[in-house]
């Protein structure tokens, strides 16, 4: 699958459904990758933050990819999050993916422990060297304390062929020009924040691996082509829609808050593994606000 194929359009960080007694609702999650699919997005990734990927164990990650890969048959790449609390766990984890049939890896820095680059580097250039599926590098320095800039971006692609994509969501969208000024056109640039996607595509970025799509799929779809094709004045009515949506996405109970979406929106359940647990209080009361009134004013298809 070339580079232009693989990492562009919506791309969803796709949830992991639990059953009551807290197991992977399999038969949910092919399902729900296909709706997907059948809405236009162009691929899966599963196993990232949003996918809870931290609670799950290495087995229950592999079965997760089989079970997407079997589901989608071909239609779609499934492109799973590589990360873990080890170097040597995450190269097992990038091998049996592979084995499973993933077309890509998107690889994130090492849980809990928060590296320089040296470390960050180090462990980067173990996973990259351990597949040649494609790979896109995910920087998320708000949530894992690691920040990868374009100079070390550059470093990476130089080294590796198969590195092709960077996920930004440092929360500047600067950096997409900073990446772009080294490298040019060598990786393609992804959004990784859903309410900055207006804006990345502004700056060039031909993919979007989104988080409310999983409730909102169409709506999602939509708002991508509307501002590749016409930017931010075409997309303007349907990104104030979906904004306060969006912006769920960006606090630290994303995971809880996005699927508290998916169930009322019909498109999935608000289970989560402990020590997540459902949102409540006055933040609950808050997003089903925010909720409503955006169900309330869905726009027409």
């Amino acid at each position: 699958m070339s580079k232009t194929s693989l990492w562009h359009g919506v791309i969803p960080a796709i949830t992991t459904p639990f059953t009551a007694d807290g197991q992977v609702d399999h038969g949910f999650l092919a399902r729900h990758a296909n709706q997907m699919i059948d809405a236009g997005c162009t691929g899966i990734v599963p196993l990232g933050s949003l996918g809870e990927a931290a609670t799950l164990d290495f087995d229950e990650k592999v079965a997760i990819v089989h079970t997407l890969v079997k589901a989608l048959a071909g239609r779609a790449p499934v492109i799973p999050g590589i990360a873990s609390l080890s170097t040597d766990e995450a190269v097992r984890l990038a091998r049996a993916c592979q084995e499973a049939g993933a077309s890509g890896l998107m690889v994130l820095p090492v849980y809990v422990y928060s590296s320089d680059w040296r470390e960050m580097g180090a462990h980067a250039r173990a996973v990259l060297g351990a597949t040649d599926l494609p790979c896109l590098l995910y920087n998320n320095p708000v949530a894992y304390k690691t920040d990868i800039t374009p100079a070390q971006m550059a470093e990476l692609a130089a080294e590796f062929p198969n590195l092709q994509a960077v996920k930004e969501s440092s929360a500047d969208v600067r950096r997409f020009a900073g990446i772009q000024a080294l490298l040019g056109n060598r990786l393609q640039l992804l959004v990784g924040m859903d309410d900055a996607i207006v804006e990345g595509i502004a700056m060039g970025a031909t993919g979007w691996i989104a988080g409310l799509v999983n409730a909102f799929p169409q709506e999602s779809v939509r708002l991508f082509e509307q501002a590749r094709t016409g930017g931010y004045a075409t997309a303007k009515p349907l990104y104030d829609w979906f904004l306060p949506l969006l912006r769920l996405d960006t606090v630290p109970t994303f995971v809880q808050l996005i699927k508290l979406v998916q169930e009322q929106a019909g498109m999935g359940s608000e289970r989560v593994r402990a020590p997540r647990l459902p949102v409540a209080g006055a933040e609950r009361e808050h997003a089903l606000q925010v909720i409503g009134h955006a169900l309330a004013n869905r726009p027409a298809a």
